[in-house]
């Protein structure tokens, strides 16, 4: 987290009823991607239908394409183009692809909240992520003072694995988002690793920028 741009997203959202799709991508400079559709519903409590990401080029050392389905299928695809489908017993509470829609819902003054993820090493495995509120901080939009909620992503690996992990070097980073809180609460800066392994990486909104005095309207 040096300053230097890497990328640029998108946040693409359609619904249909209280079923949603949702495509959020990364165009980087070198010409890498990362490409994820999450679709969801959303009546009452948020149900994960399903969720396919796709990373190639420089940037990943690994390129992966994953699809995880409710019913516990999960299909990967590597870069030879050779498909192997497993099957994982998912709890209703799976989240990937959505996991930082969920902070966005979860109060501010909620201790603790777990959802489940299939991480996409090796064959697949399903972990937790602990959740926690960790106070606010303060930043400035449009001169506007605000704050906003910074929420800790802790991955538990579980099992021996999440024993042995801290001590070889293996466990992840913790993410953190942060949300502003309102009648609509909503994202305004991630700090996460895009790949097992990977920097931290920081995502944060941008305003447009004008390639001359924009016209306007009549």
């Amino acid at each position: 987290m040096n300053g230097e741009t890497l990328a640029s997203g998108d946040l693409i959202q359609v619904s249909d009823g209280d079923r949603v799709t949702s495509r959020l991508t990364f165009h980087f400079r070198d010409g890498s991607l990362d490409d994820e559709t999450t679709v969801f519903s959303q009546h009452k409590i948020l149900r994960l239908i399903s969720d396919r990401h796709v990373q190639k080029g420089p940037a990943y050392p690994k390129p992966m394409d994953v699809l995880i389905q409710h019913n516990g299928t999960v299909t990967m695809r590597d870069d030879a183009g050779k498909t192997s489908v497993e099957h994982i017993d998912l709890p209703p509470d799976t989240y990937n692809g959505l996991q930082f829609a969920v902070v966005a819902n979860i109060l501010p003054t909620t201790p603790e909240t777990k959802i489940a993820y299939v991480a996409p090493t090796g064959k697949g495995r399903l972990i937790h992520l602990s959740i926690t509120p960790e106070g606010e901080d303060a930043f400035t939009a449009a001169g506007v003072k605000r704050k906003a909620v910074n929420y800790r992503l802790h991955p538990e690996l579980g099992g021996l694995t999440g024993m042995v992990a801290p001590l070889i070097g293996k466990q992840p980073e913790d993410a953190h988002v942060w949300v502003m809180q309102s009648e609509a609460p909503a994202i305004v800066k991630v700090e996460a690793q895009f790949y097992e392994g990977g920097p931290v990486w920081r995502v944060e909104l941008t305003s447009p920028v004008w390639s001359g005095e924009p016209r306007a309207s009549r």
